[in-house]
């Protein structure tokens, strides 16, 4: 992403007022909501289990996988090991063909988003239709994800229910229960048109090949067990040892994404189930795709592998302020906000992390609410290392930071012309700069600049120390 494709979009999200009220409504209540969720529960040792349960996985990844492979084998699934997503897409558009299917229903999933497994599928040729309600809303209104757990937050009801009208071809009114209503009859046809269904999973453990699906809406089971064939789409990091892990994991994933004590359904699938057709049990095929994409890569990183511990709660972007302000179209990819910026520079493409990582103002707030106690700020930072790193210095940021930056006789002299060049754009009545000429004009053009210091503090200490009286002007 360009940069200035970056700032207008940037410029376009902060004049969205609905956009800025449907995050700063969510904001404010998420805070107070989730700390009621938690209660009285100790949310370190919360954060403790979990972190020592995914960093036992994230050491042990290739282990997991082999034994997962294993155990759900045994169970009758069918397991594909992925390592990118071509061959994730490949697989599917293949059995698809080769089973005849002409529609897919698909729960909620960020791991084929990542992989843009939709839009493939379309250009096969199959019928693809998101089910959750808020992904069916973006694919209606031909948006990505806004956001991990509520992909459509960016949109108001009055926005939904334009996209609803044009769907069905009546003028729906913004009334939420009559809008679930109407999703619900569009979408239960193809629950049984379907001949394949298509889930992520939030866990999967490697001791009984099980897999864990947590959601709020019924639309997930019923894509996993309606259609003959349920493919479910598993990046290695979900990978967990034990059956005694997915409690742990549970304390916090719901308090910490929806804040809720636990979301309404937790499916645990083990195997293929038959399905029942007018009352007639049918075979069932499923299909396990665990999924690389640079995962391996990013474990091999000190660093970055504390990224794979993500649980994909999308805390780090409810308490973002800069989320907050411009939301995860601007600040992310598919992955948004700043979880977003490190799984893209792995998942997808460093080009698109170089600019969206320059958002982050490094707050800590996403660190601080992760119940992963993921180390996002220090990972930001060392994408911001490599990038100077690759790209180099500009002209004019070499002649600042190596001719006058390492050069303290040079700096200094260049402070005092501007403490005295600025005194034309300072305020009179105040230590401030308000406006500044030509193409430094945007520098204050939403703030006030501090001015330089007459005297420079390292001159008013040294009359201090030789008894002098020093000086009082400290701007």
């Amino acid at each position: 992403m360009a940069k200035s494709v970056l700032k207008k979009d940037i410029d376009v999200a902060l004049q969205n007022e609905n956009l800025g009220g449907a995050l700063d409504r969510f904001a404010d209540d998420y805070v107070i909501s989730r700390a009621k969720a938690y209660g009285d529960l100790d949310f370190q040792e919360i954060r403790k289990d979990i972190i020592e349960a995914k960093n036992y996985a994230i050491e042990h990844l290739a282990e997991l996988a082999d034994q997962f492979t294993k155990e759900a084998e045994k169970k009758g699934a069918i397991v594909y090991r992925a390592h990118s997503p071509q061959e994730v897409k490949d697989y599917i558009a293949k059995l698809a063909v080769e089973r005849d299917v002409k529609t897919i229903v698909k729960s909620k999933s960020m791991a084929t988003e990542e992989i843009h497994l939709n839009k493939y599928l379309i250009e096969k040729g199959i019928t693809t239709k998101e089910t959750d309600l808020g992904e069916w809303i973006i694919q209606l209104a031909g948006h990505r994800p806004s956001h991990m757990v509520m992909p459509a937050i960016h949109l108001t009801r009055e926005e939904v229910a334009d996209i609803f009208s044009k769907e069905i071809d009546e003028r729906l009114e913004s009334d939420i229960p009559r809008l679930v209503k109407v999703a619900k009859k569009e979408l239960r046809p193809y629950y049984f048109a379907a001949g394949m269904g298509i889930t992520g999973a939030n866990m999967a453990v490697a001791e009984s090949g099980t897999l864990v699906l947590v959601t709020n809406e019924g639309n997930a089971r019923l894509v996993a067990t309606m259609p003959p064939i349920h493919v479910a789409v598993v990046g290695l990091e979900k990978l967990v040892a034990s059956i005694d892990d997915v409690p742990k994991i549970l304390k916090a994933l719901p308090r910490s994404a929806t804040s809720q004590k636990l979301t309404s359904y937790v499916t645990v699938i083990n195997g293929p189930v038959p399905t029942l057709v007018e009352g007639q049990e049918q075979p069932k095929e499923l299909h396990i795709i665990l999924m690389d994409n640079n995962r391996s890569k990013m474990q091999s990183d000190p660093l970055f592998k504390e990224a794979l511990r993500c649980i994909r709660c999308a805390s780090c972007l409810n308490v973002c302020p800069v989320y907050r302000l411009v939301g995860g179209h601007v600040f992310g990819h598919v992955y948004a906000g700043g979880i977003g910026t490190i799984l893209t520079n792995y998942f997808n493409d460093f080009e698109e992390t170089a600019d969206i990582q320059a958002l982050c103002i490094f707050c800590g707030r996403c660190q601080e609410f992760c119940p992963a106690d993921i180390p996002l700020p220090d990972m930001i930072l060392k994408l911001r290392e490599d990038k100077a790193e690759e790209e180099g210095l500009s002209t004019i940021e070499k002649a600042i930071f190596e001719g006058v930056m390492t050069n303290r006789k040079r700096f200094h002299g260049l402070l005092k012309v501007a403490s005295k060049g600025q005194k034309p754009f300072a305020a009179k009545d105040a230590p401030y700069i308000r406006h500044l000429p030509l193409f430094l004009a945007g520098h204050t053009k939403d703030r006030s600049l501090p001015t330089i210091a007459d005297v420079p503090l390292r001159d008013r200490l040294k009359k201090k120390s030789e008894g002098g009286s020093g000086t009082n002007e400290n701007r």
